[in-house]
């Protein structure tokens, strides 16, 4: 039983040994490559997961999961959102609450 020519140095038939730099090198490039992906993902995930696009001429693109009512309480908190939100269905001519990912909206200013 202890007699096996099975080492934990050679196993499986390699006759050399890893060495600890080699590993070393190899974990801080997984790492950084993954750091880096998740860098450059970044940005693309909190626009396709976050709150609306806000543009220069008050413009917000609607996200899944958006209500009128986030959107009015979100650009103005200090407003009552009732009036927000009929202000923005009159300012779009919309039917109703009803609006769709990826529908532009218009923000009309507050007054």
């Amino acid at each position: 039983m202890f007699d096996s020519t099975l080492d934990s140095e050679q196993a499986f038939g390699q006759h050399r040994p890893v060495s600890r730099t080699r590993v070393r090198r190899r974990r801080i490039l997984a790492v950084m490559s993954i750091v880096v992906v998740a860098a450059l993902g970044a940005p693309a995930a909190a626009s396709a997961f976050g709150g609306p696009e806000v543009s220069g001429d008050r413009r917000v693109v609607v996200r899944p999961g958006d209500t009128l009512w986030d959107i009015a309480m979100r650009f103005e908190p200090g407003s009552d959102p009732r009036e927000v939100v009929a202000r923005i269905v009159e300012a779009n001519h919309l039917d109703g609450a009803q609006i769709a990912p990826g529908q532009p909206l218009t923000l009309p200013s507050a007054g």
